[in-house]
């Protein structure tokens, strides 16, 4: 039987450089290699590859569908705090929601939106 072993986001930026820089400095990203254009990289269980794309239109500009990921985790109050601490400003608290989660949001430079979540009840 087939089986999914991994997901890979893929996102165009305008700024690969840049990008690169956000990942690893504000969200602890690690650059796995890179490749003419593109910059494959991963934290724990989450992989990325962004694509210098200048021409495209930017996240930001799309509004509702700039969000790309629901990242669950486990340590949600002190992941924003790691984040917070790295100097992230475009972040939201976190929020426990009426549908048993704990979340908060980052909006990286191209405005793409990445969404973190804990299970309430894994909080106990």
């Amino acid at each position: 039987m087939p089986k999914l072993t991994y997901v890979r986001s893929v996102l165009a930026v305008k700024d690969l450089l840049v990008s690169m820089a956000f990942y690893c400095e504000k969200l602890g990203f690690t650059i796995d290699f890179e490749v003419d254009g593109w910059c494959f990289l991963s934290r724990d269980g989450i992989q990325l590859m962004l694509g210098h794309c200048p021409e495209e239109v930017p996240a930001s500009q799309i509004n509702d569908h700039s969000y790309f990921a629901y990242i669950g985790v486990h340590g949600i109050d002190e992941l924003h705090e790691e984040f917070r601490t790295r100097g992230l400003t475009s972040l939201s608290a976190p929020e426990s929601k009426p549908w048993g989660m704990r979340e908060f949001m980052v909006t990286t430079p191209d405005g793409h939106r990445i969404m973190f979540g804990q299970d309430l009840e894994s909080r106990q």
